[in-house]
């Protein structure tokens, strides 16, 4: 069996060459020529999988090893026969750890407590539930809006986006791109949207850039309706918009879920469900090569400090988010080079702390957090 897989999907050279040919190709290279002859393809976000590029080729599945999927059209491949499946959840805590990390910059910067603020948190999924879990360890006021969820669970504790926009301090936006449909995302947030906020308040974008329509953000941030956006994301990637990049706080190319478990997570979601779906001798396969932290361990000294600060200590000591946004400000046309070439990034589980002169509430925080305690 021939398989045509991403060039830039870690850690699966060698999972699968004992049951299949498998060709490596950067993702733009990946055309219909290639795909002759191929049973599987295993892709990130650069491939798009549509008619033009499946009509007439072998593929009978494909995997993406991200959480979105709006780069397969699903309809064709369901009406083909062909099985798709992406990485739900894949990196959740990755992005768990962006924003946390800043959140707290943030703070630290403004100088205000995290504890003293709303945060509004648009789509409540894998990501968005695991920003809340952080944001409420914190003492953040937390308001939720997720429509298709509140549907389904019947959940009173969501509240509107217009509720949203208007009564938060800082907006996270953790949504799947839909462009048509009940619950469309293309351009969620729009010049109606920024009416609706206070002036001061805070954006964050780790979702997709189309979620914002860009000249009504950079509307809102040059007339200070914003205090200034944290952004991850942005449409027409890798082309960003360098204006818009100038009047951000924090500016980064899509990494924010680039952690080295997230990948590893992907990675091995769509191994195992080729090998399901083709019936390959390999079950719940998992990397066995991820590095570790090159620092895993730290001592952290609670004596005249505030629980966060103690917390902001902990989550810089396993990302410096500051070092993303000056890479993306110094060369954005490296844009997607600086995703391919992304350094190791482990997430908080990977770190052992020890607190000295620290009380059993802290410690609870940052295990909520995800962190684990020596000792």
């Amino acid at each position: 069996m021939k398989i045509i897989a991403d060039i830039n999907i870690p850690f699966l050279k060698g999972a699968l060459e004992p049951f299949a040919e498998v060709v490596y190709l950067p993702g733009k290279d990946i055309n219909r020529e290639v795909l002759m002859g191929a049973k599987a393809l295993l892709i990130r976000t650069r491939t798009r999988c549509t008619e033009d590029l499946l009509e007439g080729t072998s593929v009978r599945f494909i995997g993406t090893a991200t959480i979105g999927f709006d780069h397969i059209n699903t309809n064709y491949c369901e009406k083909n026969d062909i099985k798709w499946t992406n990485a739900p959840g894949c990196n959740s805590s990755s992005v768990q750890q962006y924003i946390a990390a800043a959140l707290l910059k943030l703070a630290s910067d403004f100088r205000f407590n995290l504890k003293d603020k709303t945060l509004g948190i648009i789509g409540v999924g894998n990501v968005g539930s695991k920003v809340e879990k952080f944001a409420k360890a914190v003492g953040m006021n937390v308001l939720l809006n997720d429509p298709p969820r509140a549907r389904l669970d019947g959940d009173t504790n969501f509240h509107s986006l217009s509720s949203i926009l208007h009564q938060s301090d800082i907006i996270t936006i953790h949504v799947p791109y839909n462009v048509v449909g009940e619950d469309s995302t293309y351009h969620l947030l729009n010049e109606l949207s920024f009416k609706k906020m206070n002036k001061g308040t805070w954006l964050f974008n780790s979702s997709r850039g189309e979620v914002i329509k860009t000249s009504s953000l950079k509307q809102a941030l040059i007339s200070g309706k914003l205090a200034g956006a944290v952004l991850d994301v942005w449409e027409n990637e890798p082309d960003i918009d360098i204006e818009l990049m100038a009047k951000t706080f924090i500016a980064t190319p899509h990494i924010a879920g680039y952690s080295t478990d997230g990948k590893a997570n992907g990675t091995a979601m769509i191994v195992n469900s080729l090998c399901e779906y083709f019936e390959l001798p390999l079950k719940n396969w998992y990397p066995d090569n991820i590095p570790p932290p090159s620092d895993p361990d730290m001592a952290i000294d609670y004596k005249g400090k505030s629980d966060e600060e103690i917390i902001r200590e902990a989550v810089f000591h396993t990302y410096n988010i500051s070092v993303d946004d000056i890479n993306l400000r110094f060369s954005p046309s490296d844009f997607e080079k600086l995703r391919s070439e992304y350094p190791l990034r482990r997430e908080f589980p990977s770190y052992r702390f020890t607190l000295k002169n620290g009380t059993k509430r802290v410690q609870k925080i940052l295990e909520t957090i995800g962190f684990k305690f020596a000792g």
